[in-house]
């Protein structure tokens, strides 16, 4: 059985540079890009997998700002030193044997969601996600398992019921219900993690807590009454795709670890 490592680029290019402390410059962009590359290599003689899908976002307008036009108006945007040497960042992992997958329109998560998902499907043994969104936790209840590499931790579906109060399955309605200011995701007024999980402790999902919002008299009912249409459209932007067409095969994205000794 093979296994398939599923690594958020992005996520951890910028959580490297953001670690320096320092103000924005080619300098700080090199250093992160190369503690970046030590991470990959890591990752990579950690998990030990036949396949390896680098999944980095492409940038610019997707189909989330189609169908919500502020998504992520208010998220900062990459310091451009550090755009400016992603292409080069994408040979040097060429040189590791790694085949970048970077999709227009759609972000990594959906890339990463698509093939694990088909991965899994298909049988074709485990997958490991290297990320620390918590969009992309939902996998784990398709039999995904998340690596935060900072942490050098595991999240499974205990982790994910410890920390959302929800299990895996529920993790998508739960970012709908509480929204995402990062990336401008309204969800319900004043609904946090810890009200949406109550909510959905209670009634199972979305839809069966709209039908009950009529009989709440109190503000959590109002509020979900009111916000129901942000909260529909919410719903459809925190769900990952499961059918990008990726541009890539099983075997472009074989991984031969001798290739990194």
């Amino acid at each position: 059985m093979g296994k398939l490592l599923a690594i958020d680029g992005l996520n951890i290019v910028r959580r490297v540079y953001e670690a320096n402390v320092e103000p924005d410059s080619s300098a700080k962009a090199e250093s992160a890009l190369r503690h970046s590359i030590a991470s990959f290599k890591k990752l990579l003689a950690m998990h030990q997998p036949t396949h390896v899908l680098p999944a980095f976002d492409f940038g610019g307008h997707t189909w989330r700002h189609d169908l919500y036009p502020q998504y992520r108006e208010k998220r900062e945007a990459m310091p451009d030193v550090l755009r400016e040497r992603l292409p080069d960042f994408y040979v040097q992992l060429a040189t590791l044997g790694l085949k970048v997958v970077s999709v227009p329109e759609v972000e990594a998560d959906d890339v990463i969601a698509t093939a694990v998902m088909r991965w899994l499907a298909e049988g074709r043994g485990d997958a490991v996600v290297a990320s620390t969104d918590k969009d992309l936790h939902v996998l784990i209840a398709h039999g995904a398992v998340l690596w935060d590499h900072f942490k050098s931790e595991w999240h499974d579906s205990k982790w994910v019921e410890d920390k959302f109060g929800v299990p895996p399955e529920k993790l998508t309605d739960l970012l709908a219900l509480m929204g995402d200011v990062s990336d401008s995701i309204p969800g319900v007024s004043k609904v946090g993690v810890k009200t949406a999980a109550k909510l959905l402790q209670s009634y199972g999902d979305i839809d069966r807590i709209m039908a009950g919002a009529g009989i709440l008299k109190d503000s959590l009912g109002e509020r979900l009454r009111k916000d129901s249409a942000q909260l529909a459209v919410s719903r459809k932007l925190v769900e990952l795709k499961s059918d990008v067409r990726m541009g890539v095969t099983w075997n472009m994205l074989a991984f031969d670890a001798m290739q990194t000794t």
